[in-house]
């Protein structure tokens, strides 16, 4: 048997688990200090959950992407390929929570889509959603957590922002009927172009007059104030004073990096107002690493109503983001421990030392196999374990130890008491 995993999945070593880990405790920490409240849902969904029309719709990548099983009572289940769609069920589940409700959640999800750089099969989000107001501050205050996480990151990030009503109301106006097939295809127009999107319009049956009319609205680098001015459609009109709200209260916030852009779709049937996608400024990449938008129907759709609970949220991407992370830095840490003690026969005062330390709340390895002091080091190198501490009987008379810092090479002799000082200062 030759072992492999299954495609589209992979291990994650430690030096690259250790990143990933700092990564989703950044995130974590924005979220919480925007007010956000953790939350966790199952893997396994309902099948018929998934594939309602107000969630996925039978139309996207999304559902068409869906890993499909059943258990052994024959019932048809899912894997969730999003957060979004089980946080809806999970508040239509329980009506009676006080709104409005801020949560963040981090988990795995699964699409069986193509593979590329950035998209894999199986992948970490952390997301972020208000649920339970119609305020544009939501969705401003949103986009500011987006901001705020990438700069905590240090990865130079755009942000670009649109809203579905604006492109609703421009389908329309060009009299193009069918507007969730036609954003499934606008929305890879950054993949394949004004020409590719306009093959696969007129595949679907649209005339190139309406496709024309289409992208003298849906260009790159047209403002709002221009598109105002040739809108004349009631929805799109709706979606661009919703627009000019958002980005006032993001200039009134200090937020920099968020940017209109008409083309900007999202292919998900569910979003019913703005619309976002997080992207690197310079470089290959071109993956989004966080995207979302607003979700008025959904919730209200699972409880059976016509009720409208209002939500708006964005999505991480953590396999997008590690791999940019990978590309920035060298990864070297294989262990999350400061320092590795190396017992010169002394095993039993070592362990009283190594158990000292850590109470003290340093992180600390030490030597299990009896090695040399050479090996040792080699050792604590190759895990990039910063210190090494020495103890032999020399110093344990003199009650100070050798540290050896093992990116510069110095040495220095220290109580136990001075280094905990040291390594925690560090």
């Amino acid at each position: 048997m030759t072992l492999q995993t299954a495609k589209g999945v992979s291990d994650i070593p430690p030096e690259e688990k250790i990143v990933k880990n700092q990564i989703v405790q950044t995130l974590k920490e924005v979220f919480e200090q925007y007010g956000f409240a953790p939350l966790e849902t199952p893997i396994l969904e309902r099948y018929e959950t998934l594939a309602a029309k107000f969630a996925a719709g039978e139309d996207s990548d999304a559902l068409k992407e869906t890993f499909q099983l059943s258990d052994q009572g024959k019932r048809k289940l899912a894997l969730r390929f999003d957060l979004t769609v089980p946080l809806a069920r999970y508040v239509a589940m329980n009506p009676m929570m006080k709104m409005p409700f801020k949560r963040y959640e981090t988990g795995v999800v699964f699409r069986d889509g193509p593979i590329k750089a950035g998209r894999v099969r199986q992948f970490w989000q952390c997301d972020v959603d208000t649920i339970g107001t119609t305020s544009m501050l939501a969705d401003a205050e949103i986009l500011a957590v987006i901001e705020t996480a990438f700069n905590k990151l240090k990865l130079d990030t755009e942000i670009k922002v649109n809203n579905r009503k604006l492109i609703n109301g421009i389908l329309e106006q060009v009299n193009i009927k069918n507007k969730e097939e036609a954003i499934v295809a606008i929305d890879k127009l950054d993949k394949i172009g004004v020409k590719g999107v306009s093959q696969e319009l007129v595949e679907r049956g649209y005339k190139k007059t309406q496709i024309k009319k289409l992208f003298e609205l849906i260009k790159k680098d047209i403002t709002l104030s221009q598109l105002k001015k040739k809108v004349t459609n009631k929805e799109a009109k709706e979606g661009i004073s919703e627009l000019e709200e958002v980005f006032k209260y993001l200039k009134c916030m200090g937020i920099k990096t968020a940017k209109f852009d008409v083309s900007l779709a999202r292919g998900l049937a569910y979003y019913t107002g703005t619309v976002f996608e997080a992207f690197m400024r310079k470089g290959k990449f071109t993956s989004s690493l966080a995207g979302g938008g607003r979700w008025d129907q959904m919730i209200g759709n699972f409880m059976g109503s016509n009720r409208e609970i209002p939500a708006v949220g964005v999505a991480f991407g953590l396999t997008p983001i590690m791999a940019v992370m990978k590309a920035k830095l060298d990864l070297k840490q294989r262990n999350l421990a400061k320092v590795y003690v190396v017992p010169i026969k002394t095993i039993k005062e070592s362990l009283k030392i190594v158990q000292q330390l850590r109470k003290e709340g340093v992180a600390t390895d030490f030597d299990l196999n009896g090695r040399g002091i050479s090996k040792n080091l080699k050792y604590a190198n190759s895990l990039g374990i910063p210190y090494v501490i020495m103890v032999g009987e020399k110093e344990l008379k003199e009650g100070k130890f050798v540290l050896k810092n093992m990116e510069t090479g110095d040495q220095e002799k220290l109580s136990v008491k001075d280094i905990v000082k040291k390594l925690k200062k560090k």
